[in-house]
């Protein structure tokens, strides 16, 4: 009867770990074709919505389409035609930026990274049919950046995003290093240097946004003030830099004890329906869901695991939560997404953020939305 129960018992215990395997591997794959019709719902309802890609954005004032929010929608726009090549999608992407002339807000001689994130874009269009007028002036604008000693322009955390990527992808085309290198050297700084210790803390793996929020500023519940979207210009950077960046780049292995450190914080600090707070410690200072931060979360989680640098079992769960609570929460039938915090710096900005209010500019959360998905569809 002890040999027939252990081997009852034995049976009973291997149904149950064939079990959870077996759940673990349906929750390892989500319907891949469902996750592209949610991409093409929401991308052509910004498309159709904003048809006119030369109209400028009309807030508080105008501003031309190639501003930097246009930019990230563009680079959302890259990532969707990568894995679903429709001909309107490149279209789209080369007709604004013939009609920009491939230029950049404030000229070439611009050092504010905001101006010249519609580079990744330029870059990605030369990439696929090259011509040298596409990047003439976003080549240009780097070199001024390579060959002058200034690595202090980023002095927020968004422009490590709105940048680094321009670099890498230039690095890239040209096989130049120096490119990566002053990459490295403005990324360092931001994180090392300003505000006297750096915008970003090592002992809890996130970032301050500026200076502003620096010690002794406070949230309310008396924690260190780490904005959502900001963490997560800086996540989706690490992942577009790591994504190109050759194995043997000196500093590449910095970047990924970076990403993974902020993988861990950004974990812990996860609601239970999935989203992320706009304000990472203080879920008490305007908690509530937020599209932007999380679209982002999922980018460089999806992409971690897609690529080896994330643990499958200890991040699936929490990826797959949050890619669920885009999906079922903040994606309209019509394509609209909700809980889209607009622009801003900090928590209390663009309040309140609602399921149907539209933010003041619908197309970086677009951009941040196609960016998570599609590192979603990549998933093994």
């Amino acid at each position: 009867m002890c040999i027939k129960n252990l081997i009852r018992k034995t049976l009973l215990v291997l149904l149950i770990v064939l079990g959870c395997a077996f759940q673990l591997q349906a929750q390892e794959l989500p319907d891949r074709e469902h996750i592209l019709r949610t991409m093409v719902k929401v991308n052509d309802y910004f498309m159709v919505k904003y048809a006119d890609y030369t109209a400028p954005s009309h807030t508080d004032i105008a501003r031309p389409s190639n501003i930097w929010t246009r930019g990230v929608y563009y680079e959302g726009l890259m990532a969707l035609h990568q894995i679903y090549p429709e001909e309107k999608y490149y279209r789209y992407a080369f007709d604004w930026a013939e009609f920009h002339k491939w230029g950049l807000r404030n000229g070439n001689t611009t050092r504010n990274a905001d101006d010249y994130c519609c580079g990744q874009t330029y870059i990605d269009l030369y990439n696929m049919d090259p011509n040298p007028e596409k990047i003439r002036n976003i080549k240009l604008c780097m070199d001024q950046l390579i060959h002058t000693p200034q690595t202090n322009d980023w002095s927020w955390i968004d422009a490590i995003q709105m940048g680094m990527p321009v670099l890498a992808k230039l690095g890239e085309l040209t096989n130049d290093t120096r490119y990566f290198e002053k990459m490295y050297q403005m990324y360092a700084f931001t994180r090392n240097n300003h505000g006297i210790k750096g915008l970003y803390n090592p002992a809890e793996g996130l970032w301050w946004r500026d200076a502003d929020f620096l010690p002794p500023y406070k949230e309310p519940n008396g924690k260190n003030c780490y904005w959502s979207r900001g963490n997560g210009w800086v996540y989706a950077a690490l992942v577009r830099v790591l994504d190109i960046t050759p194995a043997d780049e000196i500093h590449r292995q910095e970047y990924i004890a970076d990403f993974v450190a902020m993988s861990e914080a950004l974990k812990k600090c996860q609601r239970e329906d999935g989203f992320w707070n706009v304000s990472l410690h203080d879920p008490t200072n305007f908690g509530g869901k937020e599209t932007t931060g999380t679209s982002l979360f999922v980018y460089g989680m999806a992409y971690g695991i897609n690529n080896g640098l994330l643990d499958r079992e200890t991040y699936l769960p929490g990826l797959l939560k949050a890619w669920n609570a885009l999906e079922q929460d903040a994606v309209h039938a019509s394509g609209f997404l909700g809980w889209v915090q607009g622009t801003g710096k900090e928590p209390k900005d663009s309040q309140p953020v609602t399921y149907d209010k539209v933010p003041n500019f619908e197309d970086f959360g677009t951009g941040c939305f196609l960016l998570g998905a599609s590192e979603m569809y990549k998933l093994q």
